[in-house]
Parts: C-alpha cells; sequence; structure tokens
C-alpha cells in the first residue's frame, strides 16, 4: 500500500515537471514567433547594410583618386570611415532587436570603460596617428629612422605605421611610441651632406691625397658643385693621418654617390701610391742560446 501511494506521488510529480516543460516550451515558441519579425529586420538590415558599407567605401576611395591629397591621409580617414559606418550599422541593428535606447547608451557607456581600460595602448596609438596625420613628421615614401628602425615609409594606418626596411622586410610601428619619440627623415629637405673619413699613412703626401679626392667629387656628376666639397685633416691618429671628406648630394643619389667614392680612392690610392693604413701586428721570436 505504501508502495503503491508513492509511486502515485513520482507519476503526478512526474506529469507536473512535464507540464511546466511544455508550458515554458509553449512561452518560448511565442516569444520566437513574436521576435520572429525583429530578428528577420534585423538580419536584412545587417545584410544590406554591409552592402551600402562596400558602396560608400568604393566612393571614398575613388574620391580621394580622384584628388591629390597626401597618401597617409586618404588612408587613414578610409579607415575611419569604414569603422564609423560599421558602428553604425551595429547600433541600427541591437537597436531593430528590441534594445533600448537608453539601455543601449548604458551599455555602450559600460563597454568603452572597458574597452578604454584594456586598450590603453591602442587609444595611445590612434592619439599618435591622429597627431602625425596633423603635424606630418615624415610623409609616405620618406626614409625615416625611429624606434632603431631604419626604413622607407609604406604606409601610415590608425594604429601602426609600416617601413620598408633595407633587406625589404616591413616593420611596423606603433604610432603612440612613433610621435612621441625622436624621429629622423631622411628626405625632409632635398639634398644631404655625405662625411667620409679615411686614413693615410704619415709618410704619404697630404695635398696630392686631398687633391684626389677633389678631383673624384668633380667627376661624379651626381655630386653638387654648390655646396662645394672640401677635405679637412681631421685628426692625427696613432698610425694615420685621417682626412675628412664632405660633400652635398640629391636624395636619389645619395647611396650610390657614397659608394663610388668609397671604392674610387682606394683604388686612385693605390695608384698614386698613397697608403691606407691598416692595423698589424709584429712579433720579435727571440731564440735562447742553449
Amino acid at each position: 500500500m505504501h508502495c503503491k501511494k508513492n509511486l502515485k506521488t513520482e507519476l503526478y510529480t512526474y506529469m507536473e515537471t512535464l507540464e511546466n516543460y511544455r508550458s515554458y516550451l509553449d512561452e518560448f515558441i511565442s516569444w520566437f514567433w513574436e521576435f520572429l519579425p525583429n530578428l528577420v529586420t534585423a538580419a536584412i538590415i545587417l545584410v544590406l547594410g554591409l552592402w551600402v558599407i562596400r558602396i560608400i567605401n568604393g566612393w571614398v576611395r575613388r574620391f580621394f583618386d580622384r584628388k591629390d591629397y597626401d597618401e597617409a591621409l586618404e588612408t587613414f580617414l578610409q579607415s575611419f570611415i569604414k569603422i564609423g559606418l560599421k558602428l553604425l550599422l551595429f547600433v541600427l541593428v541591437i537597436t531593430q532587436l528590441g534594445v533600448k535606447s537608453s539601455s543601449l547608451v548604458a551599455m555602450v557607456g559600460a563597454a568603452g570603460l572597458a574597452v578604454g581600460l584594456a586598450l590603453q595602448g591602442s587609444l595611445a596609438n590612434f592619439a599618435g596617428g591622429v597627431l602625425i596625420l596633423v603635424f606630418k613628421p615624415f610623409r609616405v615614401g620618406d626614409f625615416i629612422s625611429a624606434q632603431g628602425v631604419d626604413g622607407t615609409v609604406k604606409e601610415i594606418s590608425i594604429f601602426t605605421t609600416k617601413l620598408n626596411t633595407f633587406g625589404n622586410q616591413v616593420a611596423i610601428l606603433p604610432n603612440g611610441k612613433l610621435s612621441n619619440e625622436n624621429i629622423i627623415n631622411f628626405n625632409a629637405e632635398g639634398t644631404r651632406r655625405d662625411k667620409i673619413d679615411v686614413g693615410i699613412g704619415y709618410g704619404s703626401d697630404i695635398r696630392k691625397a686631398k687633391e684626389i679626392l677633389l678631383e673624384i667629387c668633380r667627376e661624379d656628376g651626381r655630386i653638387l658643385e654648390e655646396p662645394v666639397p672640401e677635405v679637412y685633416v681631421g685628426r692625427l691618429a696613432d698610425s694615420a693621418v685621417e682626412l675628412s671628406l664632405r660633400f652635398w648630394a640629391k636624395n636619389e643619389d645619395f647611396w650610390a654617390a657614397h659608394f663610388h667614392v668609397l671604392e674610387t680612392l682606394k683604388l686612385r690610392f693605390d695608384a698614386e701610391g698613397i697608403e691606407i693604413p691598416f692595423p698589424q701586428r709584429q712579433v720579435h721570436m727571440a731564440s735562447s742560446a742553449k
């Protein structure tokens, strides 16, 4: 009798639980059918919004192609417009799904605070990118030295700047540090001055060596006649008289002229019998008589 009573109680409890589940399922189905129009509309807005954003980005790209704006500014504005449009689309989709504007503002504010704390470095890089575009310490195509890296500026984006190094590697520098540290822009001026130091032996003719260096400069059309190339005695070292040659060349001719002068002065000095000392050591062997 007691077993039958327990069985009846368990059966009643099971039926009650099943009824609750059925009630929850009916409520979910009813809510889903009510929410489905909003979901479909949000999906349509998302698809159409991405399509419209792609079209607008194409218009913006073609607009900048027709204008002669700074390339770095074009890249920055295109990225900024693209991100801004996607954020606007996100707000529209979330609002269509039933999130109230006040709740959305509170959610965005809280998310903004959390993201701001988590992405302090990224925000600093964004601010650095704005400063670089405003003050223009360098442009795309300039050869710069910054943060221990030398290279040609390939791209200036919102958060980073890309350089092409001598070895054709891509160096990515964060704009935050780049805008706050020292930068050497080798293309800021149209010309550059080179300084080549070479040592000659104390027994060599200084005047003849200086004349040879000046002749090399006069014969190389890439070296500018104004300012006039100059040669000085830079230092009387322990084993050499150090001559310092200084000349100017255009940025595009600088390295070609530099390497040509180095090679030619060695050949000319050898031909004229002017010694270029190099470190050497003499060892004297002392023999002991037995």
